[in-house]
């Protein structure tokens, strides 16, 4: 059985080299390797456009996949760095109103540098205490983020999205202030 593979590997090899040699060396001899009226002439260019239309068909879709991937990648940095700064951005501040709005500030900067909206992000805040800003509480801070497919213009009115990341994290208000 390995013999049989062996010969036909082998057979194959020498008809393609033969095929090829037909094909580079000599356009004007036909497919058998014979002259006649039936030459290559009118295969001349299909090489090319075939190949163009195939890297076009196999290469466009690749390419949006990294761009995507891309974008998600950049978006989990981003929500990861929002999420931490607007906790320790709440946990210095003196009153909880203001701890909130200045942490969804920091949520909108933080998420700009990186090129998102913040129609974009949600940002949910929660105590294991009555009194956020009491010495000894934890608060956490959660950012979700819906990251848009890229170079899709109505992707807004439809709301279609990547990804949606979710980043937490976590702060003691400290006893000294």
């Amino acid at each position: 059985m390995l013999r049989c593979l062996v010969d036909w590997v082998r057979s194959s090899a020498k008809t393609l080299g033969a095929r090829c040699r037909i094909v580079v060396c000599s356009p004007e001899v036909t497919a058998e390797g014979q002259p006649g009226s039936r030459t290559l002439h009118g295969q001349r260019g299909s090489a090319v456009v075939e190949f163009t239309f195939l890297a076009v068909l196999l290469m466009v879709p690749l390419i949006y996949f990294v761009v995507t991937i891309g974008q998600i990648q950049g978006a989990s940095f981003g929500v990861v760095g929002a999420a931490d700064q607007a906790a320790k951005v709440f946990v210095d501040q003196g009153d909880p109103a203001s701890a909130r709005i200045a942490a969804e500030q920091s949520v909108v900067v933080a998420l700009a540098d990186y090129g998102h909206t913040p129609d974009q992000a949600t940002v949910k805040i929660s105590c294991d205490r009555e009194n956020c800003l009491a010495a000894g509480a934890s608060v956490t801070v959660t950012v979700l983020l819906d990251v848009p497919l890229p170079l899709v213009p109505f992707g807004d009115s439809l709301h279609l999205s990547a990804s949606r990341l979710t980043a937490s994290a976590t702060q003691i208000v400290g006893r000294y202030r």
